[in-house]
């Protein structure tokens, strides 16, 4: 989710000396400490420009292409898309199992993985665009009744 640097720490762990990031996440109301070093390979990056945050909701009303009908191969690729950690790669999920709740009931897991993927896009895309949640939530629902 989204999270603000506090400041950067150094600590000593097992010896050396590590650089941590602080990190406050908002959503949880908790604080985080994250070696600056492993940051990339945790998905730790910047906030989307509004530019991409704006294309990212726009692109949710296209056109979008059918997933497995495998929920198994469906819960992999999507799984596949977060891991991608783009704004654009969330949107792509949520789009998909919205349109595929509206098919079928998604699957617990699948349910949970939309429900994340959801909340990632509104809350990254809230904070780049300077809007509130539930503005960027009534956006979203209405892109991709579309």
């Amino acid at each position: 989710g989204v999270g603000v640097i506090k400041r950067i720490e150094e600590r000593t762990f097992r010896g050396a000396v590590v650089m941590y990031y602080v990190i406050y996440l908002d959503i949880s109301d908790m604080t985080v400490m994250i070696p600056v070093e492993k940051s990339n390979e945790m998905g730790i990056r910047p906030i989307v420009e509004q530019k991409e945050a704006q294309a990212a909701i726009d692109s949710i009303s296209s056109k979008y292409e059918p997933m497995p009908v495998d929920w198994k191969a469906r819960y992999q690729m999507n799984v596949d898309l977060l891991k991608q950690g783009s704004i654009a790669s969330i949107a792509k999920v949520v789009q998909a199992l919205y349109h595929r709740s509206k098919i079928k009931e998604l699957p617990v897991q699948e349910r949970k993985l939309y429900d994340n993927a959801l909340r990632l896009l509104i809350d990254e895309t809230s904070f780049s665009l300077k809007k509130d949640k539930k503005e960027i939530e009534m956006l979203v629902f209405s892109k991709l009744e579309k």
